[in-house]
């Protein structure tokens, strides 16, 4: 069942983001069978808590375990390292119920 995983991102340096961790993750993510939906900056938060002008990225996935493999593999351990200090984010899954 498909799933997406959504990000959140105060990016705090967009210069080193964009040209270290953005491309490495990418690549993993097509490696992985995912693929970006949406990369935009400019959140605005109408309600709760949350980070003004943040960065959401939407990507989609054939199913929740290949966000999983992604998300703990060796490989994104690494790039994971690359945007240390670089942003705070938060990361959430959703699959679509079947």
């Amino acid at each position: 069942m498909t799933a997406w995983m959504i990000v959140t991102a105060r990016i705090h340096d967009r210069e080193k983001f964009i040209t270290g961790y953005g491309p490495a993750a990418a690549k993993l993510i097509g490696q992985f069978g995912g693929k970006y939906i949406v990369r935009a900056p400019g959140a605005q938060v109408l309600e709760g808590e949350g980070w003004p002008g943040a960065s959401v990225v939407i990507s989609e996935w054939p199913d929740k375990a290949a966000i999983l493999a992604f998300w703990n593999s060796p490989e994104y351990a690494e790039v994971k390292k690359l945007r240390e200090g670089l942003a705070d984010v938060s990361i959430q899954v959703i699959e679509q119920p079947g």
